[in-house]
């Protein structure tokens, strides 16, 4: 009998498989493989997208309570308030009337002078009107998610704009939204002119708070503390003379060649809900075919005065399928 029980294997309650740091090698290494995947030849690109369109369910119940105290707290404005705006807005109707009229006849008079120097019509860009849902999680860039997406016919590349100027351009899209990047980004670049003077550069978001940089300017550039800067439209991608932001700063270093020019954004960058997304430019050629393709940032660099960018401006991305 005891014979019998000695050859009589105790159960192994208790398995252990693979150690923690086996898993942690293995896991890491799954990951690793999979983020240069993606990195490099974008083969989950469909994925996430397909992913982010199942979350979009889950995502609207998440904004849920925000949306109900927002629609409460707007239900519940004063009676005054709305008396006060409305005297506001009656003011503001009556002075852009006469800005208005003055307009018209601006306007005749440019495309009269078009018509004489044989100037080819400028296209109406179409716009969409959309809503930031959130601000982006990464907290080092500047970033905002809007309710458009490809279902919206919302490409890449498309400039993002206010009431008062430009806010960014949309760099990735979703089937139901689009990510937007904002100015102030340090992976975004703009292509400006000085209303004051009409000198080219290129600004640059500083990335740690919300202003923009002129790098590379030299420290006898013809830039004053207040100067307007306004889009020059070459790239292809935002209309001329649109709002970007105001000299606030310039620091000239005996030192140093180049003078160091902050300047703040005109738009409100973080402030409004409602922004508008402008549609690609079309330009005719020569040919008299229309095109669509937005050109590069970079383009302005050998127009700009100084030495050029350390960064390269990035190109429009391609339109998403």
């Amino acid at each position: 009998m005891p014979r019998a029980m000695e050859h009589q294997q105790t159960p192994a309650f208790f398995v252990r498989g693979p150690s923690s740091f086996a898993r942690l090698v293995f896991f890491a290494a799954v990951s690793l493989a999979l983020i240069a995947t993606d990195s490099r030849l974008h083969y989950l690109t469909e994925i996430r997208q397909g992913l982010v369109a199942l979350l979009q369910p889950l995502q609207i119940i998440a904004n849920a309570p925000s949306n109900l105290y927002l629609g409460a707290k707007e239900y519940l404005v004063t009676h005054d308030t709305l008396l006060k705006d409305n005297r506001q807005l009656m003011q503001q109707a009556l002075t852009q009337s006469v800005d208005l009229q003055r307009l018209q006849s601006l306007k005749a008079e440019n495309e009269h002078l078009r018509n004489l120097l044989g100037a080819a019509h400028a296209l109406t860009q179409p716009a969409r009107l959309g809503e930031v849902l959130h601000m982006g999680r990464d907290p080092f860039t500047h970033k905002v998610v809007v309710n458009l997406g490809s279902r919206q016919d919302i490409v890449a590349g498309q400039a993002v704009v206010d009431g008062a100027g430009v806010i960014g351009q949309v760099t990735r899209v979703y089937p139901f939204s689009s990510e937007v990047t904002l100015i102030t980004d340090r992976d975004l670049a703009i292509p400006i002119q000085i209303e004051r003077n009409s000198l080219r550069a290129i600004a640059f978001g500083h990335g740690r708070d919300t202003t923009i940089d002129l790098p590379n300017l030299p420290a006898n550039v013809d830039i004053r503390k207040g100067d307007k800067l306004i889009t020059s439209g070459i790239d292809g991608v935002y209309p001329t003379g649109l709002a970007v932001a105001t000299v606030t700063q310039i620091e000239r270093s005996p030192g140093s060649p180049f003078a160091q020019i902050t300047c703040t954004p005109i738009a409100g960058i973080e402030n409004h809900r409602q922004i508008l997304l402008l549609g690609i430019p079309k330009s005719e050629t020569p040919s008299g075919t229309i095109t669509g393709k937005p050109h590069s940032a970079t383009t302005s660099s050998s127009s700009s005065i100084g030495a050029p960018p350390k960064r390269v401006a990035p190109a429009p991305p391609h339109a998403a399928h």
